[in-house]
């Protein structure tokens, strides 16, 4: 059964969609950027802050439903500017195992919500409670 979410902890999205969308298999994380987070407006214009605090959210996100960013198969960012990508990546990488880093395109959108410089999407396996 799918299911439709919005994190507590977040403010409710200024678009019509919903931040979480989970069904059987999977869970889909909407693009975030730290404009989405209730604490990240500091954060705007330093790359690699805005990529610590935007993987921060996720993976609670990911940890509400009992997964976590290991769960991740997917990854989309988008950068203002594709030349920040290796500080993008330097905090990034540190959210993974060595190796084992989910599949990922990366591109430049000149004009993210909000003003930010990175937005962050994910897909993940949904690690379903086990039957007892």
């Amino acid at each position: 059964m799918t299911k439709f979410m919005n994190d507590p902890t977040m403010p409710t999205p200024s678009f019509p969609g919903s931040h979480m969308v989970m069904d059987d298999c999977y869970v889909f994380i909407s693009g975030l950027t730290v404009s989405d987070l209730s604490n990240g407006h500091a954060a705007k214009g330093d790359v690699k802050e805005e990529t610590r605090l935007v993987m921060r959210a996720i993976s609670r996100m990911l940890e509400m439903e009992g997964g976590s960013l290991a769960d991740a198969l997917r990854v989309d960012v988008h950068l203002t500017d594709l030349m920040t990508i290796n500080d993008m990546d330097s905090v990034y990488a540190e959210f993974f195992e060595p190796g084992r880093y989910p599949a990922r395109t990366c591109t430049e959108s000149p004009n993210i919500c909000g003003g930010c410089h990175v937005e962050i999407t994910v897909m993940a396996t949904r690690q379903l409670p086990k039957e007892q």
